[in-house]
């Protein structure tokens, strides 16, 4: 192969290496906080304040006593004394029968860590 034909050829790579990158850094990660909220939570829990769906909007939640919005459809911790801080809100994501005693429609379960904190990181920066 001549010097010519390399130098197109690692022209062509060089290029398709640059526009793959490019490509990725236009992607929001799959695994950052809003899209693992998402997909996790989204479905039952909204954002804008006020407005719920399955569950209550999640919205200010840091720093919210718990079963304090005006959400009526199910009364698990209504009459808790749990406030929602990051501690809570971990062991709640984590497995929300065994963080409270009460029959609760929360089936979802985030297992990993570092997810967990990411939502959590989302549901700070919505706050």
């Amino acid at each position: 192969m001549d010097t010519n034909m390399h130098r197109t050829a690692l022209s062509a790579l060089a290029l398709l290496l640059a526009t793959s990158l490019s490509a990725c850094d236009s992607q929001p990660p799959a695994t950052d906080g809003k899209t693992l909220f998402q997909k996790k939570c989204g479905t039952c829990h909204s954002m804008k304040d006020g407005v719920h769906k399955v569950g209550p909007s999640l919205a200010g939640i840091i720093g919210r006593k718990a079963g304090s919005t005006d959400f009526t459809r199910y009364k698990a911790l209504k009459d808790s004394e749990i406030l929602w801080d990051e501690d809570n809100i971990n062991k709640w994501i984590e497995n929300p029968k065994r963080f409270i005693d009460r029959p609760t429609a929360m089936t979802v379960k985030v297992k990993k860590v570092e997810d967990r904190q990411k939502i959590i990181d989302f549901l700070k920066g919505a706050n």
